[in-house]
C-alpha cells in the first residue's frame, strides 16, 4: 500500500471531502471517492471523516492506495530537459502532456517522478520540490526546489508576487486594446466545479496582464504575464474577456483549436525571472516554444478574415 494527499487551500475550503478529494486529482469520481472514505482510507488530520465533512484550509488529507502493478521505476520517468541547475533549485522545461505530480489517472509519467532523488522540500513527499504548476497540456519553464530551505523561500517568494511568470498564448478573436490587465477574482464555479472562472462564491484575488505580438485574421499571439497565480488564471480570465485560448476546450477555446489542428491548449511558459533565495544571484531563464506550436502559428497566419467581403 502507498500514501498520497495534500494540504487544504482556501480554494478547498467549503468543498464536501468526496468533492475535494475529486478536484485535487486523488479520486477520479465521487462515487469512488466515497467508496475510499467508506473504507477508512481517507483521513483529515489524522482522522476518519464523512464525505460530507466541509474542508478548511490547512487540513491535511491522506489517501491510502494499492501499489499499481505492471509498472516499473523505468516507466515512469519521462525526459526532463533542465534550463538551470544548482545545489539549491532547477529550472525545467516541461513537455506538454507530462502531468506535475501523481494523481488520479496519473500514476506514473509524472515529473516529480523522474525528479526523485533530486528535488526536495515541503509537506507532501509525492510532490517534493514542487513549489508551483503547469497544467498538463501547458508546456514550459517551472522551478523545482532540491531542498527545504529553497522550497520555503521559493514558495514565499511566489506569494509575494517576486518571481516574474511569462507565457505566450494564442487565443481566439481580437482583444480590444493592444495591452490590458486583468485585475478579476476567481473561484471555482458556481455550477461546474472542476472550472476556475469569476462566477464563483469562493473568489480570490487574481491579476493578469497581457500584451499582443501579432494581431492575426481570426485570432492573436499574446505575451501574458501573471501577477497572481491562481488554478487555470490565465485560461479562466482569456475566456472572462471572450478571448479563450485557442484549444483550450475547456474554456471555450475547443473550435479555435480543432481549426487549427491544436490537440492541446497554446500555452507555454517561456520566461522566468527571479532573485535566487540562496545565492541572490538574478536568474533570467527562457525556453522557446515547441513545434507544435509554431506550426500552429503558421496555420493561424494563413487563415482568412471570417465572415467579411473576402472572408469564407
Amino acid at each position: 500500500m502507498s500514501q498520497k494527499g495534500f494540504v487544504a487551500t482556501e480554494e478547498d475550503a467549503g468543498l464536501r471531502l468526496d468533492a475535494a478529494l475529486v478536484s485535487r486529482g486523488m479520486l477520479p469520481s465521487r462515487a469512488k471517492a466515497q467508496r475510499a472514505i467508506v473504507d477508512r482510507l481517507v483521513r483529515v488530520n489524522g482522522r476518519v471523516r464523512r464525505a460530507s465533512h466541509r474542508m478548511a484550509a490547512g487540513e491535511e488529507v491522506a489517501v491510502t492506495e494499492a501499489e499499481p502493478s505492471g509498472q516499473g521505476e523505468e516507466q515512469s520517468q519521462v525526459a526532463v530537459s533542465v534550463v538551470y541547475e544548482d545545489p539549491h533549485l532547477i529550472v525545467v522545461d516541461k513537455p506538454a502532456g507530462v502531468v506535475v505530480h501523481p494523481g488520479a489517472g496519473h500514476s506514473h509519467g509524472t515529473l516529480s517522478q523522474a525528479l526523485a532523488g533530486r528535488a526536495a522540500g515541503g509537506p507532501d513527499p509525492g510532490r517534493a520540490g514542487i513549489v508551483h504548476r503547469l497544467d498538463r497540456d501547458t508546456s514550459g519553464l517551472l522551478i523545482v526546489a532540491k531542498s527545504e530551505e529553497a522550497h520555503a523561500a521559493l514558495a514565499r517568494m511566489l506569494r509575494e508576487r517576486r518571481v516574474k511568470r511569462e507565457y505566450l498564448a494564442l487565443v481566439d478573436g481580437l482583444p480590444d486594446a493592444r495591452t490590458g490587465t486583468i485585475d478579476a477574482p476567481i473561484g471555482r464555479d458556481r455550477d461546474r466545479r472542476t472550472l476556475m472562472s469569476t462566477r464563483t462564491d469562493r473568489a480570490r484575488s487574481a491579476v493578469t496582464h497581457f500584451e499582443v505580438i501579432e494581431a492575426l485574421a481570426r485570432t492573436t499571439l499574446l505575451s501574458v504575464r501573471l501577477e497572481t497565480g491562481r488554478t487555470h488564471q490565465i485560461r479562466a480570465h482569456l475566456a472572462a474577456i471572450g478571448h479563450p485560448v485557442c484549444g483550450d476546450s475547456r474554456y471555450g477555446g475547443g473550435e479555435s483549436g480543432r481549426r487549427l489542428g491544436l490537440t492541446r491548449q497554446f500555452l507555454h511558459s517561456r520566461e522566468l525571472r527571479f532573485e535566487h533565495p540562496v545565492t541572490r544571484e538574478f536568474l533570467n531563464c527562457e525556453s522557446k516554444a515547441p513545434a507544435d506550436l509554431h506550426r500552429t502559428v503558421d496555420a493561424a497566419r494563413r487563415e482568412q478574415v471570417s465572415g467579411g467581403p473576402d472572408g469564407d
